[in-house]
């Protein structure tokens, strides 16, 4: 194939893909694959100059805007950021940046590159007047009442704001948010999405805004188009002055350096930090802080001179499936893992990834020597996307789960209307280690690491976390890799940990679907260990965020003679917590809230605190027995519901002024 006829293909397949992700929100390509592609089209392109073409992809920003939105032309072009892939192509970015500088290297901010989507926001006399989606750069789509949805982007500016200001940002799904939503998906049994990134795009080009308006998005602003009646010097000095009109901002996400070698540490911070942000980062920005520099330096023919994205490590990789194996975990789910073929993904080896539950091994239609796209989330195993079934040969074959424990034997299980197979041996070796792990862990008592864990109960020494509090100084002593000295700082966590909180308790029981942020939910709601144990699923259900299903588990959880007895015995063994303070004749005593929409100036969590202290209840679904519905903005179907049943309802303010 000669330069030209590869170009050519090239350029199609890129234009196609682009196509495919700016304007369908349906990726063909993975961010590695289309990079890759591109940067070999650019090669060809500097090597042979008389075959670039007006329509090449190396000359545009973005893709066309979709004609079922309005079109919108930038007053200011959004152009796009060269990238670096490599530090060695970071380097080079920067010395040509210092000598487009003059020669001496200027100060540089930089920040993370949030993986969401880019757009326009545009206020006139500090009021929003229009959004719109980057497109091409030049013209893209009118998203205004999408835009106006999204929590956190006011629709008035404080104080004197300039006669017009257009501000580019960056829309995100936030990582908890995207992860819950999905769980959800998954529960219900139907299509769970891809990514935040993909998620959030799809989310604005709703025709509908109230579609948008159901998704948590977030906005953050982090650049500027054109302003009016305000002049900006500085990077850092305009997103401190936004910030101040109440615009959400990178400002605090943002590190200085002049350096390359400085530029590069904060480049490794942020990979290091990645998975502790609420947003999906991708790279960082490296941009020149001083305005009147970015004027002298300039603008290439698709990006600025004086801005570069430093790319971290791709995320998602291709590779072959090897074979399956099937892990136990701690509530008895059985859950595929698929032996891979080696592959280098963000940074780190990956051999194995995780293929959730049968149903999604069905859905995605993957198979034992399939070629598959493989992506990673922090330091957990990595998922499989899907398979690419353009590469099969016809000798992959079926993923089958077994029928029996593949660790003590028992014929596995099918819960009504659960997709997971469970081992129902209560005292299958592989759950009693991932209880006493998850048990010592929720705790605190990090010395108890899986290896030390797997010893004492392949070792007979413990069967139950109750177990524990009544090993000694010698069984542990003679633990393989543990001495007197360690085993004493093990004995003297086990003490430590006597002394807990409920919410800590109750999260460290390991029961199904019962997290941190629930186990405190039933912490505050019932004040003790016996009330919760005894509650009915009605009872259960009127705690904030614990639905039927949850509340059945509960249930479920405590009826089991062995899981009550295990509570008695840890509480034998010196488990205590706080006693809660009785409420009696609070304000509130007897009266339940619901809470919708966001609390501006108090969190949900503290609101619902301060009920329960002045003796009232917060539930989480409104009825005839609600006494209060505190509504804030973007309320949900409860502030309808509490209309139709005519429940008293007061604002954010109105419920400050009741709690004084």
């Amino acid at each position: 194939m000669t330069p030209g006829q590869r170009a050519a293909a090239l350029r199609a397949q890129l234009t196609e893909a682009s196509h495919a992700y700016y304007v369908l929100d349906d990726p063909v390509l993975s961010d590695a694959d289309y990079d890759r592609l591109f940067r070999e089209l650019q090669e060809i392109e500097a090597a042979h100059p008389e075959l670039v073409t007006p329509d090449s992809p190396t000359q545009k920003v973005g893709a066309p805007a979709r004609d079922v939105f309005q079109q919108v032309r930038h007053t200011v072009p959004m152009l796009s950021l060269e990238n670096a892939m490599t530090a060695e192509e970071f380097a080079d970015w920067y010395k040509r940046a210092v000598e487009a500088a003059g020669g001496t290297a200027p100060e540089f901010v930089v920040e993370p590159k949030v993986d969401g989507t880019a757009v326009e926001a545009v206020y006139e006399k500090g009021l929003f007047v229009s959004g719109s989606t980057r497109g091409d750069g030049e013209v893209g789509e009118d998203i205004s009442e999408n835009l106006k949805t999204i929590r956190g982007l006011p629709l008035r500016l404080k104080g004197d704001a300039p006669g017009r200001l257009e501000l580019r940002g960056e829309v995100y799904f936030p990582v908890k948010d995207f992860e819950k939503m999905n769980r959800d998906l998954a529960a219900k049994g139907e299509k769970t999405y891809m990514n935040p990134r993909n998620t959030a795009a799809g989310s604005l080009r709703q025709l509908d805004p109230k579609m948008t308006a159901a998704r948590p998005l977030r906005i953050m602003i982090h650049g500027l188009g054109e302003a009016k009646g305000v002049k900006f010097t500085a990077h850092e000095a305009m997103l401190k002055a936004l910030e101040k009109m109440g615009l959400p901002t990178c400002a605090r996400h943002l590190q200085r350096g002049r350096t390359a070698g400085e530029l590069a540490a904060i480049h490794a911070g942020w990979l290091q930090r990645r998975d502790k942000l609420e947003f999906e980062v991708d790279g960082a920005v490296v941009k020149v802080d001083d305005f009147r520099l970015r004027e002298e330096m300039g603008f290439r023919t698709r990006s600025p001179r004086w801005a570069i994205a430093w790319k971290f490590p791709p995320r998602e990789e291709v590779t072959q499936i090897l074979d399956m194996t099937v892990s136990v975990g701690r509530t008895g789910a059985l859950t595929p893992i698929a032996e891979l073929k080696p592959v280098l993904l963000g940074g780190v080896m990956v051999s194995r990834a995780t293929l959730n539950n049968p149903g999604l091994v069905v859905k995605k239609g993957v198979k034992i020597g399939d070629w598959v796209t493989i992506r990673r989330a922090g330091d957990v195993i990595p998922e499989i996307v899907g398979a690419i079934v353009s590469k099969r040969t016809g000798s992959e074959r079926d993923l089958e789960m077994p029928r029996k424990c593949p660790v003590c034997s028992t014929p596995v299980s099918w819960p009504d209307g659960e997709a997971i197979p469970r081992c129902p041996n209560s005292i299958c070796p592989a759950q009693v280690k991932g209880t006493l792990f998850h048990f010592t862990h929720f705790l605190g008592m990090d010395g108890f690491g899986d290896r030390i864990v797997e010893q004492l109960v392949d070792k007979g020494l413990v069967k139950d976390a109750a177990d524990l509090y009544h090993l000694d100084l010698k069984s542990l002593a003679d633990l393989e890799r543990m001495g007197e000295k360690s085993a004493k700082n093990l004995l003297d966590a086990l003490e430590t940990s006597k002394n807990t909180t409920l919410e800590k308790f109750v999260g460290a029981l390991a029961i199904r679907l019962v997290g941190e942020s629930t186990a405190r939910d039933l912490a505050n709601h019932f004040g003790d260990i016996a009330p919760l144990m005894d509650a009915t699923v009605e009872q259960l259900q009127e705690v904030p965020e614990v639905g039927e299903r949850v509340a059945k588990v509960i249930r479920e959880h405590f009826e089991a003679k062995s899981n009550r007895r295990l509570v008695e015995r840890l509480v034998e063994a010196g488990l205590k917590w706080p006693t809660p303070k009785k409420s009696e004749g609070g304000k509130f005593q007897g009266m339940k809230f619901v809470f919708t929409g966001e609390l501006v100036k108090i969190g949900r969590r503290e609101a619902e605190a301060r009920v329960a202290e002045m003796g009232g209840k917060a539930a989480s679904s409104v009825s005839k027995q609600t006494d209060y519905v505190v509504a804030g903005p973007n309320a949900g179907s409860k502030l309808e519901k509490a209309k139709t049943l005519g429940v008293k309802i007061v604002d954010e303010d109105e419920f400050l002024r009741m709690l004084e």
